[in-house]
C-alpha cells in the first residue's frame, strides 16, 4: 500500500521520501519513483527521529506525512501474547505518533501542511479475531481527530479507513483454501476487494488542496462494505 501511495505521489510531482523497515522494499521505491529510501522500525522513536531528520535533509523539507506503516494480527484475544501486543501497539499506534512527531518542526514551517494516517475498517467496526489490531487502528483514528485540533489550522490531520485491500498482507485471505475467501465479493457492495491504487488516490486527495477543508475526518475506502 505504502509502494502505490508514493508510485501516485511521484507520479503528481511530489518529492517522496520512503521510511520501511524492509530496506530493499524502500530503495526499489525510491530508485522507481526517484525519491530517497529511510530504513526505519517505526515503533523505535530514536531511529525515527534520526530517518525523519534525513527525509527533511533530502526533501529540503516536509509539507506531507502519509503513516501507512502497518502489521495484521488475525489470532483470537485468548491467544494473542504480550509480545503480540507490544508489537501492534508500537508499529500502529506507537508508530505513527513518532513519526508525526518527528515531522511536526518541519509541518510546521510550511505555510500548509497535512497528515495522513492509514487506519482500517476495523476502527469503526472491530473484527472477531482481531481485537488488539482493531483496538489499534480504533486509537489511531482517536489520535488523528486529537491532532487536528492540537496542530489546526495550518496543518490538516486526517485518516483513510481502507477495507479489505489486496496486499502482501493480507494476500493469505484470497487463498481458496481460506474460510474467508468465498465470502469477500459478498461482503462488498462493489463486489470485490480493493486494489492500493485505491487507497492511494484516497490519500493523494486528502493532502491535496481539492480537501483544504478537510480534516478530522475518517474516510472510508471499502467498496461498500456492510458486514
Amino acid at each position: 500500500m505504502g509502494a502505490a501511495i508514493a508510485r501516485l505521489f511521484a507520479a503528481e510531482g511530489a518529492r517522496v521520501a520512503a521510511l520501511d523497515l524492509d530496506a530493499d522494499g524502500a530503495a526499489r521505491i525510491a530508485a522507481e519513483v526517484g525519491g530517497s529510501a529511510h530504513l526505519a522500525d517505526v515503533s523505535d522513536p530514536a531511529a525515527v527521529g534520526a530517518t525523519v531528520a534525513a527525509a527533511a535533509e533530502a526533501m529540503g523539507g516536509i509539507d506531507g506525512v502519509v503513516n501507512a506503516a502497518g502489521i495484521l494480527l488475525d489470532r483470537p484475544a485468548a491467544e494473542t501474547t504480550p509480545a503480540d501486543v507490544a508489537r501492534l501497539v508500537g508499529v500502529n499506534l506507537a508508530g505513527p505518533l513518532y513519526v508525526c512527531q518527528a515531522a511536526l518542526p518541519h509541518l510546521q514551517a510550511a505555510e500548509r501542511a497535512t497528515v495522513v494516517n492509514v487506519a482500517s475498517m476495523a476502527a469503526l467496526r472491530p473484527v472477531v479475531g482481531m481485537a488488539v489490531y482493531s483496538a489499534t487502528k480504533a486509537g489511531l483514528l482517536a489520535m488523528s481527530h486529537a491532532l487536528a485540533y492540537e496542530w489546526g489550522p495550518t496543518i490538516r490531520v486526517n485518516t483513510l479507513c481502507p477495507g479489505i485491500i489486496r496486499t502482501p498482507m493480507t494476500e493469505y485471505l484470497f487463498d481458496p483454501a481460506h474460510p474467508a475467501y468465498e465470502t469477500i465479493p459478498g461482503r462488498h457492495a462493489l463486489g470485490r476487494a480493493g486494489e492500493p491504487e485505491e487507497v492511494a488516490a484516497g490519500a493523494l486527495f486528502l493532502t491535496s488542496d481539492e480537501s483544504s477543508f478537510v480534516s478530522r475526518t475518517e474516510l472510508a475506502i471499502n467498496g461498500g462494505t456492510y458486514r
